[in-house]
């Protein structure tokens, strides 16, 4: 009991936490010596690293080396494999001068028949988008009125015609008499009734053309030739001079016209073409502008420019035959102003803009390329003419360009492999969008003004 009691008394004199007891030294002594071994281990891949790349680079560099050009300061790539590319040669090409357009096409004549007299329509002689002629029936109005009062005034006029009769033979028989039965007044006198009926007889003839007139004019007939409307009053009605609506309208569908607007900086280039007596072709196209719908020629210019817009009406016309086209349609204009014959033309796709400018690759007779900045005019969707910077016969790169550089070494593979290029297929002049090698699209330009035809991947020239 007692050694319990001292126990008890023993714990409580001791401390609360008491602290953990050291490792031994050994262990840590082991702990250190890994940790040493690790440090060593990093430092020497490190040094082995660095003196394995310094002669690997050195070499490449010497290999390499570096080359000033005109694009800029870039490596060479002899010790790099040849680029697989597509080329395209400078030829003498084609390419059409065109000016483009949003045009309405127009009828050349457009009528809405309306009554010219007043009456109820009897008779209709004309079915819905009937082709009618000059002179055609389309239209009956009642003219039993018309024709009584015709009737009246030809008896009027036989009335007036036999007092003018009488009226002569006593002018006639005071002449013959002498001047002690008949005096000079009364001569006077019945000459002036004479000249009087006359003029009576010449009224009752004019009314009488009038009344035939309206006689006519209940018979209504097409002023033109053209296409029927739909119908716009049924028989029955009563019309009149005054119907806004009229009857029906007539429509001459061929031939037909196009209007359309060119910039005023356009119009000299045109006025030019048409005083030297030229016929200036335009063409048509649906609103896809791909579609072509009809071929006509130019007719004439307006003569003055729209001041709110600084554009000219051009009046073109067309046959429409197939009746292809359709009053207050909307279509694509294409006026064909002149056509640059035998100029050296490049593949859309071979352009590229970027610091030098306007540039391209050219294939060197050691297979390498070079960057060679040049100056172009007009193009169209496959090519744009080389005014300055290439020759005939020059190959240019056109696929493949996006890995090119300066001083770069190509292979051209054989025609009918997979480097064949599209862009050299295309014929100038022809209308499509033209696709490139490595996604660079050609767009449309029909002008000499217009930008270079071209979409291509714009960077330094010299870093490829």
């Amino acid at each position: 009991m007692g050694d319990k009691v001292d126990d008890k008394v023993d714990r409580r004199y001791l401390p609360l936490d008491e602290p953990p007891a050291s490792p031994p030294k050994e262990t840590r002594r082991r702990g250190r010596r890994w940790s040493w071994i690790v440090t060593l281990v990093l430092v020497a891949v490190a040094v082995g690293l660095v003196f394995w790349y310094r002669p690997f680079s050195a070499t490449v560099h010497k290999n390499i080396g570096f080359h000033s050009g005109r694009g800029g300061r870039h490596h060479a790539s002899a010790g790099l494999p040849p680029q697989p590319v597509a080329v395209s040669e400078v030829k003498a090409g084609t390419i059409p001068i065109e000016l483009t357009a949003l045009g309405t096409v127009t009828s050349l004549g457009t009528v809405t028949v309306r009554p010219q007299i007043s009456g109820q329509l009897t008779e209709i002689g004309f079915k819905e988008g009937q082709e009618v002629k000059k002179g055609d029936f389309l239209a009956q109005i009642d003219d039993r009125a018309y024709r009584a009062a015709l009737d009246q005034l030809q008896g009027q006029l036989a009335r007036d015609q036999a007092l003018l009769a009488d009226a002569r033979r006593i002018l006639d028989r005071y002449q013959k008499l002498n001047s002690a039965t008949v005096t000079q007044q009364q001569i006077d006198t019945q000459k002036a009734t004479v000249q009087s009926q006359e003029g009576t007889v010449q009224s009752d003839q004019a009314q009488i053309e009038a009344a035939k007139v309206n006689i006519a004019y209940c018979h209504i007939v097409s002023p033109i030739d053209g296409r029927a409307g739909l119908q716009q009053v049924d028989v029955g009605n009563y019309v009149t001079p005054g119907d806004a609506s009229g009857i029906v309208v007539i429509t001459q569908m061929h031939p037909i016209s196009v209007l359309f607007s060119i910039p005023e900086n356009d119009l000299s280039e045109v006025t030019d073409q048409l005083r030297a007596g030229r016929t200036l072709s335009v063409t048509l196209y649906g609103r896809d502008d791909q579609h072509k719908i009809a071929t006509g020629t130019l007719r004439t210019v307006d003569n003055q420019i729209d001041t709110t817009t600084g554009t000219v009406k051009l009046r073109a016309d067309f046959d429409n035959e197939d009746e292809a086209l359709f009053p207050n349609q909307f279509v694509n204009v294409q006026l064909l102003v002149r056509t640059l014959s035998d100029i050296p033309v490049v593949s859309n796709a071979a352009i590229q803009h970027g610091a030098p400018g306007t540039y391209v690759y050219v294939v060197n007779a050691d297979d390498t390329v070079s960057v060679r900045t040049i100056k172009t005019g007009a193009s169209d969707a496959s090519v744009t003419q080389v005014v300055s910077g290439l020759k005939l016969g020059d190959k240019v790169v056109v696929d493949g360009v996006d890995r090119l550089k300066e001083g770069a070494k190509v292979s051209i593979p054989a025609a009918g492999g997979e480097a064949a290029s599209p862009a050299s297929a295309a014929k100038p002049g022809e209308r499509h969008r033209s696709q490139g090698f490595g996604g660079h699209s050609g767009h449309q330009h029909r002008g000499a003004g217009s930008k270079p035809g071209n979409t291509s991947s714009a960077g330094d020239g010299g870093n490829g």
